[in-house]
């Protein structure tokens, strides 16, 4: 089985997707655990920026802050781990929905919704959980950049999409539906 053939079957893998979005949730969360990510664009756009370290490196440098703790590895520039598509509003991964729900159904995560708006807060359950990922290997580098994102871009939705966007104006010639490549 090749390289290619394997990061292939990681994108199938929830678990993983629900690992990075709980760690993702818990950091934002707080020490108290009782934060929230306001709304999907926000979590697209954050996330968007966690599964592709070499934006997230621009993106940090656009900030005026410095990427030397992200230690991106060289496989992370040559190839993308989770495929994501050019939507009305950035970056996005049609399965957000079902990710929220999955994590809800397991008692990690709760939603509430005012007005038009989706707050996805974590359970103690998917605090607890996410603590025990970030410890593990395989989650280390999210949890450290999940720090990162918690401190340079914890932006309104629509701040975080107009910084997106003026970041990598490329992303908004793509076609609706076309997917982004690192």
């Amino acid at each position: 089985m090749n390289f290619f053939s394997i990061l292939m079957g990681l994108e199938d893998n929830d678990d993983l997707h629900l690992g990075r979005l709980l760690i993702l949730l818990s950091v934002f969360a707080g020490r108290n655990g009782h934060g929230s990510i306001n709304g999907l664009t926000k979590l697209a756009k954050l996330d968007f920026l966690l599964r592709y370290p070499v934006y997230m490196e621009r993106a940090l440098k656009a900030r005026g802050a410095s990427p030397s703790d992200m230690e991106v590895a060289d496989y992370e520039r040559k190839s993308v781990e989770s495929s994501m598509v050019r939507f009305h509003y950035g970056p996005w991964d049609f399965r957000y929905r079902r990710f929220i729900n999955l994590l809800v159904a397991k008692g990690l995560a709760q939603i509430d919704i005012k007005g038009r708006t989706i707050y996805i807060n974590i359970t103690d359950a998917g605090l607890d959980l996410a603590k025990l990922l970030s410890r593990t290997e395989q989650f280390q580098d999210i949890a450290k950049r999940s720090r990162l994102l918690k401190r340079h871009f914890n932006l309104s939705s629509t701040n975080l999409m107009k910084f997106i966007y003026r970041t990598f104006p490329e992303i908004s010639t793509l076609r609706l539906g076309e997917v982004i490549e690192p």
